[in-house]
């Protein structure tokens, strides 16, 4: 049996930057850091933070002095406010991208438009682009566009930086026939534009697919949701533990991938599982 693991699978720039600033600030620092939720959606990641002693927290009013660590998602603007009135030290593990895409919301709210986010509600990185601006617009579908914009007449787009560019462009379309004018700015990052092109080619090159990664990771599931509308045969799995021999039953190839949440150690594991099974199993 073939076994292919994607080029792009695992952490991304963004991911292995914030974790890397949290370990070294928790490493460094005699000061006690806090997080506002997890630092990336991983299970995993989330446990390796916790050994270095960085305390998640559900609000800020928790916090009464140390270091405030910004996560990757990135944070709303009363949250920086909020820790500097008290004191708080900010460290700030926002993925670069995300903070260009910040940049991009404000400026097309200056230039008159209304701000439109094509992301998930309710996730971390869209609550905080939608921070950035007055009263923005978040669309998640088609469906949504259909209703949400019924007395917008110019609106400036920008996307959650992991959204699928086939939703994004069902989106459009829809908005295109609504407003009379919609300037458009592709926000989507350049890991999860690759992330994206390998899962469109895996499920039609192998028998079955394996998506390795956090079922609260929105990045990882859009993965394996573009997958398994291909390949009915994709699986997601956690960890090792998750892989099940009967998959594999009659398979002559597997292409894995991983999301950008994904520490590379995991992927490894799960690789090195289905090198077992494929040892021990008659195909």
């Amino acid at each position: 049996m073939n076994i292919h693991l994607a080029k792009s699978a695992g952490f991304c720039s963004g991911v292995k930057r914030a974790v890397r600033i949290a370990l070294e600030t928790a490493a460094q620092e005699a000061l006690p850091v806090y997080m506002l939720g997890e630092i990336v959606h991983n299970e995993h990641v989330v446990t390796e933070l916790d050994a270095a002693g960085i305390c998640v927290v559900n609000s800020i009013d928790q916090i009464d002095s140390g270091i405030l660590l910004i996560r990757a998602h990135g944070a709303v603007p009363e949250i920086y406010d909020a820790a500097r009135q008290k004191g708080i030290r900010i460290v700030d593990a926002t993925c670069p991208l995300v903070l260009e895409i910040h940049d991009v919301a404000r400026q097309l709210q200056e230039e008159g438009y209304r701000v439109v986010i094509i992301g998930d509600h309710g996730h971390d990185e869209v609550v905080g682009i939608a921070g950035q601006v007055d009263r923005a617009i978040i669309i998640a579908s088609p469906e949504e566009a259909e209703t949400a914009l019924e007395h917008c007449v110019r609106i400036g787009v920008v996307v959650q930086s992991t959204q699928d560019i086939e939703n994004v462009q069902r989106i459009l379309a829809v908005m295109a026939g609504k407003c009379r004018e919609v300037k458009f700015i592709n926000t989507i990052c350049a890991p999860t534009k690759k992330h994206q092109e390998e899962i469109r080619r895996l499920p039609y090159e192998h028998d079955v697919v394996i998506v390795i990664g956090s079922f609260s990771s929105a990045n990882t599931c859009r993965l394996t949701a573009i997958a398994r509308a291909v390949n009915p045969r994709t699986h997601q799995v956690e960890s090792a533990a998750d892989v099940e021999a009967e998959w594999f039953t009659g398979t002559r190839s597997v292409g894995i991938s991983a999301g950008a949440s994904t520490p590379d150690a995991v992927i490894e594991e799960v690789v090195a599982r289905i090198q077992e099974l494929n040892h021990e199993t008659v195909w």
